[in-house]
């Protein structure tokens, strides 16, 4: 069995289409949520939360039962029903060109979401490529853990200090030194980030010139 190719795909201004209003649906537009896409649900039925959002303009329900032009211009498709014949219905009206996936029929996706979190800029994902969804949460679980909300600032002050290193620093070595130095238990540990920078940038600067 050939392995997949992971990938994290920008979705602002592309039309999402989740086929199926239960708590599977529902899942996946709250992982869509904050991603830019145009989220649009096509079910007769809806939980209370998609209802709510579709109220609040979140999201777009189409009440009504699925027909392939439904899909016509979607970038992602999710089939989400608990019916196999509709899903795989959903799957024939795919073209070759479009992300689907069925939830009951992993074999017949051309992508799975994997099990994944984020803290703010970082983003993990665990697969097993569907041998045990089960342990990759159980996996994603242990890395939630490991990797706490204290990363979120650090993440923020990581690709902020890039910017300005790679704009500012000329010097090839203090560049790298700079670039290697953040990436350090003491930075993300740090109340004073700003500071601690300033101080390595003084010393590393000093010792390039010596």
């Amino acid at each position: 069995m050939n392995s997949g190719y992971p990938v994290i795909l920008r979705l602002e201004g592309k039309t999402v289409v989740i086929v199926g209003g239960g708590k599977v649906a529902e899942r996946k537009v709250t992982g869509l949520l904050g991603t830019g896409a145009e989220i649009v649900i096509v079910s007769p039925e809806a939980t209370d939360e998609i209802q709510r959002l579709h109220r609040e303009g979140k999201i777009v329900w189409k009440q009504k039962s699925f027909f392939s032009s439904d899909i016509k211009d979607a970038f992602m498709i999710f089939a989400a029903t608990n019916i196999r014949e509709i899903n795989q219905l959903i799957r024939n009206s795919a073209a070759p060109h479009q992300l689907v996936t069925i939830a009951d029929d992993p074999g017949e996706s051309n992508f799975h979401v994997p099990a994944h979190f984020q803290r703010g800029l970082l983003s993990i994902a665990v697969s097993t490529g569907g041998a045990s969804p089960s342990l990759a949460s159980k996996i994603r679980e242990q890395l939630e853990e490991q990797f706490d909300d204290s990363y979120e600032g650090y993440l923020e002050f990581l690709f902020s200090k890039r910017k300005w290193i790679l704009k500012e620093v000329e010097n090839a070595s203090l560049k790298r030194k700079l670039l290697k130095t953040i990436v350090s238990s003491e930075f993300l540990t740090s109340d004073n980030r700003e500071d601690d920078f300033i101080r390595l940038y003084e010393t590393l600067l000093n010792e390039t010139s010596e």
